[in-house]
């Protein structure tokens, strides 16, 4: 399993997360509706989640500048190979000249 598989493997398990957290939301203000929980613990719940929410979006959005840098990285480096490879075809072609 490659780097960049991994990180896009953890960014889905994140995404995942953030999902569940935001059916939590749902679920807390359905209590609130029903009168099982009161405004002030539901404000409370709610903001710890938001941020959880909050610090986990701000890892995907890391983790996909990562793949981002990582993409360029490796083109980067196919290009590098290209490169020495048109040149030692240069040197074999003067080589056959001389």
């Amino acid at each position: 399993m490659s780097f960049l598989d991994r990180v896009d493997k953890n960014i889905g398990k994140l995404e995942k997360r953030i999902e569940k957290e935001e059916i939590r939301i749902s679920q807390l203000e359905e209590k609130f509706a029903n009168k099982k929980i009161t405004k002030a613990k539901l404000n409370i719940e709610k903001r710890k989640i938001h941020e959880r929410i909050k610090a986990m979006r701000a890892r995907v959005q890391v983790l996909k500048g990562i793949t981002v840098k990582e993409k360029q990285h490796i083109e980067e480096r196919a290009e590098e190979k290209e490169k020495k490879k048109e040149e030692k075809e240069k040197k074999k072609r003067k080589k056959k000249k001389e």
